[in-house]
């Protein structure tokens, strides 16, 4: 694939092998730039992508910090670093180049969708900005181990990003098909050939295949078409700082992607969660509770409150709703951090099985190393009664959370 602006190689050797294995893998155009003219370089050719080797760390952090100023997004990919790196730089230990090659262009289509997305922010002028925060902010990294280092990996885990833990290789696995997740850690406790067969099941499924993986185990003989997968060994801290990085683009890929959605549907979708924006949620409540009176029709309505969850956990649970509920279902986050789901035809009893069904998922799921920051949802329902209003619904709602509270 040729890539208009090229992908810059730095390294203090002119004869490095990876400019051949890009043009090989038909990564091109490429370029080589000595460490001194790298910055230099940088702001001349704009590249798509830097592939940095063997730099000093004061060389590497000053080339982070000009790559992080760019757009679109650049890949900043570093072979074989020594310590932790910056934010923006994605460690890349080994030689084989066919690996690098696969996790350098599972990057470049993350600065394509960034460019997308860009344009049709110019595009769709008065559309809310590409979101300003930082992306591990929204992001959530399943844990899988039952060891000795499961538990430290979880606190090194929760300090940095939203965390849900499996104990089983079959508890992942719901995990994965309910969840948006940005990583995946799978610590000790499993035999080789558990941890192989997990691993050629991800490399099956476009969906897992570009999800950044971490085996903390020693490296498989048997190849995986995985690019962001790693096998690491060490202090769990350690640990999680070089998987942050890639843990951080993935969750960037994703925020894209929400955003698009939103650019899609005009605005009403609140990028960081998928749901309707409040204002959105307003006028369609008020549409469905019109035509559920005009037709005869159920409707009700659940309200999430969600004690003990900071705001990381709140973006987190909205995003879960949004996959879990129905096609014909739609939501809010709303400020003060409860959560409204409208279920269509449905009655008060459909109501209550959808709604158990939503509790149980949030309940099986932590977003902090700290137990006392588990997700412990009240949810209150109301449904529509005759000659009933938007407004009336809500209001009952709320009456039901008062009485709640007081007792």
């Amino acid at each position: 694939m040729s890539y208009h602006a090229p992908i810059l190689v730095i390294a203090d050797d002119d004869s490095s092998p990876v400019l051949a294995a890009l043009s090989e893998d038909r990564l091109v155009p490429s370029a080589g730039a000595r460490w001194h003219e790298a910055p230099d370089t940088v702001a001349r050719l704009q590249p798509s992508a830097i592939v940095a080797i063997a730099g000093h760390d004061a060389e590497l952090d000053g080339l982070a910090r000009q790559v992080a100023t760019i757009n679109p997004y650049v890949p900043l990919i570093a072979l074989g670093p020594r310590r932790a790196l910056p934010d923006n730089v994605i460690g890349f230990a080994g030689d084989d180049l066919g690996r690098l090659t696969a996790r350098l262009r599972a990057a470049l289509r993350v600065r394509t969708l960034h460019a997308t997305t860009l344009r049709r922010l110019i595009e769709d002028g008065g559309v809310p900005p590409t979101p300003a925060h930082d992306p591990v902010q929204d992001a959530t990294v399943l844990l899988i181990g039952r060891g000795a280092a499961y538990p430290a990996l979880s606190v090194a885990l929760g300090e940095r990003v939203g965390v849900v833990g499996a104990l089983s290789i079959e508890a992942a696995a719901k995990h994965l098909n309910a969840r948006e997740l940005d990583g995946i850690i799978l610590a000790e406790g499993f035999s080789p050939r558990v941890v192989d067969a997990f691993l050629t099941v991800l490399s099956e499924d476009a969906r897992f295949r570009n999800l950044p993986i971490v085996v903390t185990a020693p490296p498989s003989e048997q190849p995986f078409d995985l690019p962001n997968l790693d096998f690491a060994q060490g202090e769990p801290g350690r640990i999680v700082a070089d998987a942050l990085p890639l843990i951080r683009q993935h969750a960037f890929e994703m925020q894209l992607g929400r955003l698009l959605r939103s650019l899609d549907a005009g605005g009403l979708i609140e990028p960081r969660t998928g749901l309707l924006t409040p204002a959105a949620f307003e006028r369609d409540f008020a549409a469905a509770v019109y035509h559920a009176q005009s037709r005869g029709e159920g409707l009700s309505v659940a309200k999430f409150v969600l004690h003990r969850a900071d705001p990381r956990s709140r973006f987190d649970t909205a995003r879960l709703v949004g996959r879990l509920m129905r096609k014909m279902d739609f939501g809010t986050l709303q400020q003060d951090g409860s959560i409204l789901v409208v279920f269509a035809e449905t009655d008060l009893r459909g109501a209550q099985t959808i709604a158990r069904r939503l509790m149980a998922v949030m309940k099986q799921t932590s977003h902090s190393a700290r137990r006392e920051t588990r997700i412990d949802p009240d949810v209150s329902l109301a449904t529509l009664q005759p000659d009933d209003s938007a407004r009336a619904i809500l209001s009952r709602l709320t009456k039901l959370d008062t009485r709640r509270a007081a007792s």
